[in-house]
């Protein structure tokens, strides 16, 4: 089928089914911007990339067979996209999993909390450690298919420091060991709704999970003129971390709502979110959204000019 055809039929598809951006289908929109930004400003460094990726350990056996039959573009376009999300699909992969890599916990202690409660600085193994080695790979003289490897580590970082959830615990008396990043707070979507989820896999599913090609494709096409380059100020912020302090910040003010939301303790209680929680957090969700795509653009841009 035509691309046109393809992204079409996603976009109707999504239409279709509830929005539900940091799961797979998350990460491979978000590679999809990149691309898409580097297609219209820098196609040459897509072609450098591209020759780097093609190297990876694991490029003929897991992802060489997916783009069989695809025209070049598309090829390229859905390499970056499977590379986006390969970090979580090789998760207990002895030689490449590293699960610490994901999130940093900056802590979060709501007002009214007692001194008993500590809140205790990340780890030293986080997320902006692993990007800031990875970058130091890619930028430096180690052979492709190391880089590859660190590529796909920058790809997915990207997108993880801006879910607002991958960059906080909250330490409260009912998490006094933090809450993980959401991920000990159980959720409903609403009050009519009888699926409990935690409220960290409500974040990473905010805004499509529907983890194949076209669906990504096109919730990327669509995204794109909603928010060009010049409305978005914080691309002027050049800095990883500030990156993740920015989500650290939202998780609080939105994810959190300043230590005020609620959420069962076990996934046989799950409260309800309050009225207009989903509105805010999908606005926030977008955004961040294509703002790491925008993101891993200019990055790549930058080292592969």
């Amino acid at each position: 089928m035509p691309r046109k055809l393809l992204l079409a039929a996603a976009v109707a598809l999504i239409a279709a089914i509830p929005a539900l951006a940091w799961n797979r289908a998350g990460h491979m929109t978000m590679a999809a911007i990149a691309y898409d930004e580097l297609h219209r400003m820098a196609p040459a460094t897509i072609a450098r990339v591209i020759a780097i990726l093609r190297q990876h350990p694991q490029y003929d056996s897991r992802w060489k067979p997916q783009l069989a039959g695809m025209n070049p573009q598309d090829q390229d376009r859905f390499l970056f996209m499977l590379v986006a999300r390969w970090p979580d699909d090789i998760r207990g992969d002895a030689a490449f999993d590293h699960p610490k890599w994901h999130y940093i916990d900056y802590p979060y202690k709501p007002p009214g909390q007692p001194a008993t409660v500590l809140a205790p600085a990340p780890e030293a193994e986080n997320m902006v450690a692993a990007f800031q080695n990875n970058a130091q790979i890619v930028q430096g003289a180690a052979p492709d298919d190391q880089k590859a490897v660190a590529l796909c580590w920058i790809f997915h970082l990207m997108g993880d420091s801006h879910q607002p959830l991958h960059s906080v615990s909250m330490f409260t008396k009912q998490f006094p060991d933090g809450d993980r990043g959401g991920n000990e707070i159980f959720v409903k979507a609403d009050a009519s709704s009888t699926k409990t989820e935690n409220l960290h896999a409500y974040w990473d599913g905010i805004m499509l999970t529907d983890d194949h090609y076209p669906a990504a494709g096109a919730l990327a096409q669509t995204l794109e003129p909603r928010h060009p380059r010049l409305t978005l100020r914080e691309l002027a912020e050049p800095h990883f971390e500030a990156w993740a302090q920015e989500s650290f910040k939202l998780a609080i003010s939105t994810a959190y709502r300043k230590g005020k939301i609620q959420g069962g303790a076990d996934k046989d209680h799950g409260i309800p979110l309050p009225r207009g929680y989903r509105a805010a957090a999908r606005h926030v969700a977008e955004r961040r959204l294509v703002l790491s795509g925008y993101r891993l653009a200019d990055f790549l841009r930058s080292n592969f000019p």
